[in-house]
């Protein structure tokens, strides 16, 4: 079982099979980078609102660079909303919380 009140890792290995357990918000992030950082809490906040209506995801595209290329994922950090294994919303840059609970609540 997946423990759901925090951020799950995903690599490689792992992003397909999870993307597709119900609505998952991927984060594609580095260590080094700030506004990468600054989305951090807000994804913590947004775990702690939702609680078990979304699972948010972490991908490392440092770590995972051949998962970012296959996504386009150009610029971080980039989120992307799964629904079922579907991505319906994908956002670059840092997201406001009010904006991630609008959309985690209008596909829910």
């Amino acid at each position: 079982m997946i423990d759901t009140s925090k951020p799950v890792h995903l690599n490689d290995m792992t992003f397909d099979k999870l993307k597709s357990q119900g609505l998952v918000l991927v984060d594609f992030w580095a260590s080094w980078c700030s506004p990468c950082k600054a989305q951090d809490p807000i994804l913590e906040e947004l775990l702690k609102q939702e609680n078990g209506k979304v699972m948010v995801a972490k991908v490392n595209v440092d770590d995972n660079r051949s998962l970012a290329g296959k996504l386009n994922i150009f610029s971080i950090p980039t989120l992307i909303l799964f629904k079922e294994g579907k991505e319906i919303r994908r956002m670059t840059g840092t997201q406001p919380l009010s904006r991630l609970t609008q959309l985690i609540k209008e596909n829910s």
